[in-house]
């Protein structure tokens, strides 16, 4: 073997295999290019792009990590989505979930109200 040699197997890797999967059609309404990555929470993608969020909470693009789909102004285009896995909890994006995802939103609206709480005692302390 040669140091960094790679010895491939025969056959095709399967991405996301046994994970549950959504196949919908998104149109951008927009007059500029959308572009979305493989792990952005598609229920949180720009709000130019037309299609059903309410199923695709939960769900990210079923495309290698580290690419991205392109939605050019007045497209529309089949995509592939796929569940999220690990421990479902998402933060950031445009900030409709922040919390876990297999609870219901009011949840993690008192969960965050109570650290919110907890944060400004802290800063009172100091």
């Amino acid at each position: 073997m040669i140091p960094g040699e790679l010895l491939p197997l025969d056959g095709e890797i399967e991405l996301n295999a046994d994970r549950p999967k959504l196949t919908i059609t998104v149109a951008n309404s927009g007059d500029r290019p959308v572009q979305v990555g493989s792990h952005f929470h598609f229920f949180e993608v720009n709000a130019a792009l037309n299609f059903d969020r309410d199923q695709t909470r939960g769900m990210r693009l079923n495309i290698p990590a580290g690419t991205a789909v392109r939605f050019e102004p007045g497209d529309e285009k089949e995509v592939e989505l796929v569940t999220l896995a690990g421990t479902r909890e998402i933060y950031g994006f445009n900030g409709l979930i922040n919390g876990l995802l297999d609870k219901k939103s009011d949840e993690n609206d008192s969960k965050d109200k109570k650290k919110s709480k907890k944060d400004k005692k802290k800063k009172k302390k100091k």
